[in-house]
């Protein structure tokens, strides 16, 4: 009989708890001005991962946006290296709108509170705690394990995982595949059904700057070339764009798996599928793919004038595009449709969709490792509505998959605490997610 591989030690259990309510209270809140300062969280990681005899690598594109990168050695030096990698920065948080602060890391009944508790300081502290693990027990991944602690991801990336990949590729030598954030997370669409998306693919972004130009005058005066009226009116031809589906691979499996747990009889090649209904049929299970059967366009940022009677020659907006693959000429076909000739447009910034093979070994291990600890859950495949550090990383061959694995409770909603107010995560959860990646990792 094979020799049962151990799993974390108790150890790893409370370190993961500790880690995460400390690194909540190093506040890495990153705006986008460039005011973040992630290196005391990355000096946090970097000493432990140097106790536990991971030599770490601190590197900065910008004074005080520091990123950490280590490498583990596998036993066997011909196998493919593995990336592993979380981000250090979180969004903005007001105490106001808390009932704990934000960044207190308060550890109450069971639950770790604060910023980054889900997104994603508690990934980062799994994976450190299980490296700690390992070194205490003597135990060596089977292949090259390599860790990135990044800066900027809530914003350009610049300065993270950006940088990393133009100017420090040698670092990622060997790296085919890699896991990160949003996916391996319990879902509750009913009682007594539980799933876990694991991502395989991520939408591209699409980030659009619209400048309309105009006439400028007094706001007493007739004008039929008002800039604002302008950029108004494509701003709501935007918005209210009814994109049509567009299903990628990745969306078809879920669907397809979806469907079969829920008894559907579906064929999602057939031409005359009607993905809309099929979704109705599907409940509350429909939320995880309902994002991402089309591409997306809300406006987010408006910016005219100057003086409540004075009509400006220009007027910009804002727009979070979101396309799947393959779309990308649609889209800019769109765009030019949808602003007329009175509207210029741009892209802010821009980044690829991805795909992820979800037939592949690599799939197969991550689906194995959750339902090992979670027998009755149901891991589907499915694909983020926004993005990730994967997209920088894809740059250097490395395929992406999200899974920052948690089995939380029915009744906690993960989507409303990614960026929400009084972002928290259970001990259990932590606990879970420590033995997953711990489990997975070995057998990479």
């Amino acid at each position: 009989m094979a020799e049962e591989v151990r799993g974390p030690d108790t150890a790893a259990l409370d370190e993961v708890v500790t880690f995460t309510s400390e690194l909540i209270r190093i506040d890495t809140t990153n705006r986008g001005g460039g005011d973040c300062r992630e290196r005391p969280a990355a000096e946090y990681v970097a000493e432990r991962l140097a106790a536990a005899g991971v030599e770490p690598t601190l590197l900065e594109r910008t004074p005080g946006r520091t990123n950490v990168v280590a490498r583990i050695p596998g036993t066997d030096p011909s196998a493919e290296a593995l990336l592993v990698h979380g981000h250090l920065d979180v969004v903005p948080a007001d105490p106001a709108e808390w009932t704990t602060h934000p960044f207190s890391g308060e550890v109450r009944d069971g639950t770790v509170w604060g910023r980054g508790a889900v997104d994603m300081k508690n990934m980062d502290a799994m994976v450190l705690a299980v490296v700690r693990s390992w070194a205490r027990q003597g135990v060596r991944p089977r292949r090259d394990i390599v860790l990135a602690y990044t800066a900027d991801e809530e914003a350009s990336a610049e300065d993270g995982s950006g940088f990393l990949a133009d100017r420090h590729a040698v670092l990622f030598e060997g790296c085919t595949e890699g896991i990160s954030e949003s996916g391996a997370f319990s879902f509750h669409p009913q009682p007594g059904t539980t799933l876990y998306p694991i991502a395989a693919g991520e939408r591209g972004t699409a980030w659009l700057k619209l400048t309309a130009h105009g006439r400028a005058g007094h706001g007493s005066k007739v004008n039929t070339a008002n800039a604002v009226t302008r950029l108004a009116d494509a701003v709501a031809r935007i918005g209210s764009h009814p994109w049509p589906v567009r299903l990628t691979a990745t969306v078809r499996a879920a669907l397809t798996e979806l469907a079969a747990l829920y008894a559907i009889d579906v064929d999602t090649h057939a031409p005359d599928l009607d993905v809309d209904l099929l979704l109705d049929k599907l409940g509350p299970a429909a939320a995880i793919v309902e994002p991402t059967v089309r591409n997306s366009t809300n406006p987010t940022i408006l910016d005219a004038g100057y003086k409540v009677n004075v009509i400006p020659g220009q007027a910009v907006a804002y727009i979070d595009g979101r396309t799947l693959p393959g779309t990308e000429e649609e889209f800019a076909a769109t765009m030019d449709r949808l602003t007329g000739p009175d509207v210029e447009w741009e892209f802010h910034h821009r980044e690829v969709a991805l795909e992820a093979p979800v037939d592949s070994p690599t799939f197969a291990k991550l689906r194995a490792a959750v339902e090992r600890f979670d027998p009755a859950g149901h891991v589907v495949p499915f694909t983020m509505s926004g993005g990730t550090d994967a997209k920088q990383f894809s740059r250097l061959g490395i395929t992406g998959y999200g899974f920052s694995p948690l089995r939380l409770p029915p009744g906690l909603d993960y989507a409303a605490l990614f960026h929400g107010v009084d972002e928290r995560v259970p001990v259990d959860a932590l606990h879970f997610g420590v033995q997953v990646l711990d489990h997975y990792l070995k057998s990479a």
